[in-house]
């Protein structure tokens, strides 16, 4: 077995690891409530006003751990626990993702480079698997295919490298805002940073993932 299958396997059981003990912290910080009393939704609402964002909505969505910033549309959305539920998970995750509203709003650079990643990703994810197979079928023969499929790979890569900082950026801008207007405080404010720290964590893994993959199938390359 290779080294660098070898780095995969790690990266995926780590990844595993981290995505479980993410499971964990915001569960028990979701049966923690806070002074302020504010749910999800109330946390995102006062965090727009208070950076002077009118035009973004803050909706509901089905599912755990599915809240996201879409700048399509410009809504904040926010799984149904959060959304209606005055914790201290909820208002980490609320406030993290008018961070990106905020980042949209100002024209935060990493997350402009994303977005405009996500249609060539979108397109990549699906197809980058199959034509790499394809080159490596036709290796001797039309090595150049492989090398496409390479790049394909090489994209998701640099994606995944991109939403690093941009995750971390929403989570300092989130702590910064809650921290500031008093609505979490002490282990509140403790309890919130544990949780977006792991989340972060997540995207950590992620990267480390695509970056492992994009070295291991070059490696077959060179190898073939």
């Amino acid at each position: 077995m290779s080294v660098d299958y070898i780095i995969i396997i790690v990266i995926a059981v780590v990844g595993m690891i981290v995505q479980a003990r993410l499971q964990s912290v915001f569960a028990k910080y979701s049966k923690v409530p806070f002074a302020a009393g504010l749910t999800g939704r109330e946390i995102a609402e006062k965090m727009l006003r208070d950076n002077g964002i009118t035009d973004v909505k803050v909706i509901s969505t089905s599912g755990q751990l599915t809240d996201h910033f879409d700048p399509r549309n410009k809504t904040v959305n926010l799984s149904e626990p959060v959304f209606n539920t005055s914790s201290v998970a909820a208002a980490a995750v609320a406030a993290h993702e008018c961070g990106h509203a905020v980042q949209h709003a100002v024209g935060y650079a990493p997350l402009r480079m994303r977005s405009a990643l996500v249609p060539a990703i979108t397109f990549t994810s699906k197809f980058a698997i199959f034509v790499v197979i394809a080159g490596l079928l036709l290796i001797n023969t039309f090595p150049q295919l492989f090398w496409i499929g390479i790049g394909m790979i090489g994209l998701s890569a640099v994606f995944a490298l991109v939403t690093l900082p941009v995750e971390i950026n929403a989570s300092r801008r989130a702590m910064a805002w809650l921290t500031d207007n008093g609505v979490l405080r002490g282990d509140e404010r403790i309890g919130a940073s544990v949780a977006l720290r792991w989340a972060a964590n997540t995207y950590v893994v992620a990267a480390l993932a695509a970056v492992a993959t994009l070295i291991y199938y070059i490696g077959i390359g060179r190898r073939r």
